[in-house]
């Protein structure tokens, strides 16, 4: 049964916030909104998900060329489990995850560091079922047929679970081959979640998480664009991946069936819908869960982690600028956009930058040499 919840509005009705963060630039780059003007001089180290890779490099490549050019951005996309642990080992300036930190990786970070952490959501995006055979595209699968592929219950496409599901189509008898993440990853804990909360005998098995003990005769893949290669390079590929990466390879998706009982395909405008699903609470742990109406009902947020101690104040002036900037400035928006995620709303962008701000807020309790490690530690590994 759907969750009564509030609604976030659609990007159409989305007046973005120049005018409260910055000077109001209408084209990414152009230096305008997030407090730019290019007098910032900093290096910043990040690394986690794969997910939002594509977004970011952009987002990083407009802000270090057109608006701050003494910034350097170095984000390193190695799944949001290492992510999450380099941040928590103070190696890099900020993480990244498809997963909000629980409250015991929340004291872990106070304890290394002597003062808290910060989270917050900067984008929403859709996991998307992407399949290796052009003739399947729009293929309508639900949770069920889904729990069944992955647990090797299902193993052809003709299978009668999914012939139901596509009375209209004319399918193969094509093996079927499942392609997963074989890191720890933010993609797999979505996907794991949606068919924990939609399928008991999935929930029982398999549960959900970054990493899961997946059944025998599944492929893995490196990170999203490694499932992507296994999908493509397997007649009979399927798996799931962010949908920037399924647009990259031009891969056939399917439709999922959502709360509703209505096939729905990931495009921009079912992702934004998924998300006017989702409560916000304060403290920003949240999950999209049971999505009916004209939402994709896979779909999750990418979280950034940053302290409230520990940076020079001109490092710490650049994650607040960058992230600002990527969350207010239009071409930011556009990029995200183009690339098939769902920006942030109006009043989710505000409590997001009142967060952000407390980057560096209680600086002088722990390490105000943090951020030269997370410097040194990022270069011997390139």
């Amino acid at each position: 049964m759907r969750n009564g919840r509030s609604k976030l509005a659609v990007l159409a009705a989305i007046p973005l916030l120049a005018t409260a963060c910055g000077g109001g630039g209408d084209a990414a780059g152009d230096g305008a909104d997030g407090g730019g003007g290019g007098d910032l001089s900093a290096q910043l180290t990040g690394a986690g998900a794969s997910f939002p890779d594509p977004l970011f490099q952009d987002w990083i490549y407009e802000y270090s060329n057109g608006v701050q050019p003494g910034v350097s951005v170095n984000y390193q996309s190695v799944g949001s489990g290492a992510g999450v642990e380099q941040f928590l080992e103070q190696t890099v300036d900020f993480g990244s995850s498809e997963e909000f930190l629980g409250e015991e990786d929340l004291a872990a970070a106070a304890e290394a560091r002597g003062c808290e952490a910060v989270q917050f959501p900067v984008v929403f995006g859709a996991v998307v079922i992407a399949l290796s055979n052009p003739d399947l595209d729009g293929l309508v699968l639900d949770a069920e047929t889904l729990a069944g592929i992955y647990s090797t219950e299902i193993t052809t496409f003709d299978d009668p679970a999914i012939a139901e599901l596509n009375p209209d189509m004319d399918l193969p008898s094509d093996e079927i081959i499942p392609v997963h993440r074989s890191d720890s990853s933010g993609t797999t804990y979505v996907f794991s979640h949606y068919l924990t909360t939609e399928v008991e005998s999935w929930a029982d098995e398999y549960g959900e998480g970054k990493e899961l003990d997946w059944a025998d005769g599944l492929v893995g893949g490196q990170q999203n664009d490694g499932v992507a290669q296994g999908i493509t390079q397997n007649p009979g590929g399927l798996g799931y991946v962010n949908q920037s990466f399924a647009q990259e390879a031009d891969l056939a998706v399917a439709h999922i069936v959502n709360e509703d009982g209505t096939p729905i395909e990931p495009t921009l405008e079912s992702t934004i819908a998924a998300t006017g699903e989702a409560e916000i609470p304060d403290n920003f742990q949240f999950s999209i869960d049971n999505i009916g109406g004209e939402g994709y009902p896979i779909a999750g947020s990418n979280w950034i982690f940053t302290y409230t101690c520990g940076y020079d104040q001109a490092n710490a002036d650049a994650i607040i600028d960058f992230w600002t900037w990527a969350l207010t400035d239009q071409g930011a928006q556009d990029l995200a956009g183009e690339l098939g995620y769902a920006p942030l709303n109006e009043e989710l962008t505000e409590r997001v930058i009142t967060e952000l701000e407390k980057t560096n807020s209680e600086n002088g309790g722990g390490d105000a040499d943090a951020d030269t490690g997370a410097e040194e530690d990022a270069e011997a590994t390139e």
